[in-house]
């Protein structure tokens, strides 16, 4: 299952995705972290030390190796190079599960270690000096997009990407690689103002969306969301004093989380749980395929040199039947 926090700047999107990711922890399922924020703050949420938390090798400086296995023998794709960020997989195309191990995995995934042995992350990197001027974070996001759009993943196992702030999220297909998409909220005018644009680029895209509460200290400040929010709201969260333990920079054990706050994230994994029965690989693929020939007429063309809509491998659909025929071609150790 796939699950995307956003929100606008401060609003506890990454505190909420990190709160998220140990209560799926904690309850031993596998669980695959990934930070795809500017600001790069999951690790540490989830327990880091700044030291280790900048150790953990960047999804963006080793795209090439991401590129080159995801490639596999594909002979649509000419080589590693001539892969973008929303290249589609196809026949040949080496395919992702969650809980295996892989050269990808080796180079760029770290065992998180504060909840259960289940627990990992992955990075994109920080936006670099070098890249000013020159480069915009969508790039390193892409990293993140190409996974993506090569993982079968299944019931009961879970990705939770905390994603970069504001309407960015939306430069690129990535927001519709979700089965959920958590919009953290304040109580605030700014806050419900990000819900909406939210909400009306989704809604063209048939993204599943919820909202969460942030900071809510009483009756008043729930109503407020509500008569903005609307039915789109399903839980919230108060105030913590172990959140606030874990921004002093101390690892309380995570069953000292408040009552009501662990049953928000309950509620959260159970909307999760609810979608997989609407899943549709078919229109997964068709909305991964959309964007990359979008992709390839406004720009990847020009700068591959080569048509990138030949990429599309029309007979192929993600999804568990491609992942068992990717097996019978190729055993997987």
């Amino acid at each position: 299952m796939k699950i995307a926090f956003v929100g606008k700047g401060g609003s506890g999107k990454t505190t909420l995705s990190s709160l998220f990711v140990r209560h799926l922890g904690a309850a031993q399922l596998p669980v695959l972290a990934v930070d795809a924020d500017i600001n790069q703050h999951l690790a540490v949420a989830l327990g880091f030390s700044e030291e280790k938390a900048a150790a953990i090798p960047p999804l963006g400086g080793n795209l090439g190796l991401i590129k080159d296995y995801l490639r596999g023998t594909n002979p649509r794709i000419g080589s590693a190079d001539e892969m973008v960020k929303t290249t589609p997989p196809g026949r040949g195309s080496r395919l992702l599960r969650l809980d295996e191990d892989n050269p990808v995995y080796d180079a760029c995934r770290r065992p998180v270690g504060s909840c259960c042995s289940g627990m990992r992350i992955m990075a994109t990197g920080p936006f670099q000096e070098g890249d000013l001027g020159v480069a915009c974070y969508h790039s390193k996001v892409g990293a993140v997009e190409l996974l993506l759009n090569h993982l079968v993943d299944d019931r009961d196992e879970y990705i939770v990407v905390d994603m970069t702030a504001g309407s960015d999220a939306f430069a690129s297909g990535l927001f519709t690689r979700f089965d959920m998409t958590f919009l953290v909220a304040e109580p605030t005018r700014k806050g419900v103002s990000v819900y909406r644009q939210y909400r009306d680029y989704a809604r063209d895209w048939g993204v599943a969306l919820a909202v969460v509460g942030n900071k809510v200290q009483g009756p008043d400040d729930l109503a407020f969301l509500r008569e903005h929010v609307g039915a789109d709201l399903l839980t919230w969260v108060g105030q913590s004093e172990f959140v606030r333990e874990v921004e002093k920079g101390r690892t309380p054990d995570f069953a000292a989380l408040e009552p009501d706050n662990t049953a928000a994230l309950e509620r959260m994994r159970e909307a999760v749980d609810a979608t997989f029965a609407n899943r549709d690989w078919a229109r997964y693929t068709e909305q991964m395929v959309e964007f990359h020939v979008k992709n390839a007429h406004s720009w990847a063309n020009a700068r591959a040199g080569v048509d990138l809509t030949a990429q599309v491998d029309p007979e192929f659909v993600l999804g568990p039947a491609a992942l068992e025929a990717e097996g019978a071609a190729t055993p997987r150790g």
